[in-house]
């Protein structure tokens, strides 16, 4: 099981932005967001859909991890 949310990880690096960035963009601390982008902290709807926003991308696209057993 991977401890952070791969592909939230590998959007906000591919446009450049740092934790910090993303904590000014969602009006939170960099320190908040990094636990949310960490799997620390409880990941709510609404700042769900802001992260998700930013990126023009589906909740969906950026939280949902297919897991499959092998």
């Amino acid at each position: 099981m991977k401890k952070c949310y791969q592909k939230l990880y590998e959007e906000r690096k591919k446009r450049g932005l740092s934790a910090q960035n993303m904590g000014v963009l969602l009006h939170i601390s960099s320190s908040y967001y990094w636990q949310i982008e960490n799997k620390k902290r409880k990941l709510f709807y609404d700042l769900a859909m802001k992260i998700s926003a930013i990126f023009s991308l589906k909740p969906d696209d950026l939280f949902y991890e297919e897991e499959i057993d092998k």
